[in-house]
């Protein structure tokens, strides 16, 4: 069986039946840019990995990005597996823009990728053209959202730059997350929740998460708002383990800590080249803060994933 995260618009959870999800109530406010379109697009899609290499001047400092962005499904576990083949992953970071998913999947997923010893952080991986080749930067105004938060967890090295958007909630039923106080549940229902609260619970103490990550999120019932969480929180929940954007910039050895930073609302990215003004701090290769085109739009990121839950004898 999976655990899914569905977004309450009718038509999407109908596809969620049966599947326990993490509900992401309202819709999100995007900050844009040129493109925009397309990245809201590709949000609504199964999770995508992209890779970002390191400028040739930069690569005996730098390792490359990963650029994660969409929805984790019951199909992202063996689509990170066929993207990192050949890849060598020492170093690399993981920049997320993801609104969550699969429960299950994620847990695999980030297990993963804590045995990879990748870095992780929140945001949206632009590349624009400079003499002589091509720059990558992050913007940083992007959305980990649900699972996507467990996802951030996994990472060796966590950071949350200023302007990201950290939000959390609780798990729930996909097929009643459009009208959860009027669903009803059976006892197979609870029991299925129940079993992967605790599988979650596990994975974030094995990932040096606290009590207090879980405590935040399962606090938020679908029919309400997320909670983003705030700089304070980040620290509380062991969500960021450094202030320095060089941290997962470059490779080290470092080990997970319970160091802290920032965080907080959602984004699109860039396209490929970027060229107009705006003021919206980024990391990059060239420097650490760059001015990037930006602008702001509502959009609705729906986008049911996972599979149905196993039935009653099934799971005798």
């Amino acid at each position: 069986m999976f655990v899914v995260r569905s977004l309450p618009w009718s038509g999407w959870v109908r596809l969620c039946a049966a599947a326990i999800c993490l509900a992401l109530p309202g819709s999100a406010t995007l900050g844009g840019t040129v493109g925009a379109s397309a990245t809201l697009e590709e949000r609504k899609l199964p999770m995508n990995f992209k890779w970002h290499a390191a400028q040739p001047a930069c690569a005996q400092d730098c390792a490359g990005w990963i650029g994660a962005v969409g929805v984790i499904t019951s199909d992202t576990p063996a689509k990170f597996e066929e993207f990192s083949g050949g890849r060598d992953l020492k170093g690399t970071t993981v920049v997320l823009d993801s609104s969550g998913g699969s429960v299950l999947d994620a847990i695999s997923l980030g297990r993963r990728w804590r045995g990879l010893g990748l870095r992780t952080t929140v945001g949206i991986v632009i590349e624009r053209e400079i003499a002589g080749g091509v720059a990558r930067d992050i913007v940083p105004d992007a959305y980990c959202e649900s699972m996507c938060v467990f996802l951030l967890l996994s990472g060796k090295t966590r950071h949350v730059p200023e302007g990201a958007h950290v939000r959390v909630h609780q798990i729930w039923m996909g097929d009643r997350a459009d009208d959860a106080r009027a669903a009803s549940y059976s006892a197979d229902d609870l029991m299925i929740v129940e079993r992967d609260i605790g599988r979650l619970a596990k994975y974030t103490f094995d990932m040096g998460g606290t009590g207090d990550l879980l405590s935040l999120a399962l606090s938020v019932p679908p029919w309400e708002a997320l909670h983003r969480l705030s700089a304070d929180e980040l620290r509380l929940t062991n969500l960021v383990t450094t202030d320095a954007v060089a941290d997962v910039k470059t490779p080290s050895d470092d080990v997970v800590g319970s160091v802290s930073r920032k965080a907080q609302d959602r984004v699109v990215s860039a396209p490929a080249v970027v060229s107009a003004p705006a003021v919206v701090p980024v990391i990059s290769d060239v420097s650490d803060m760059r001015p990037v085109p930006a602008g702001t739009k509502t959009a609705e990121a729906h986008v049911p994933t996972g599979g149905a839950a196993p039935s009653a004898t099934d799971r005798k």
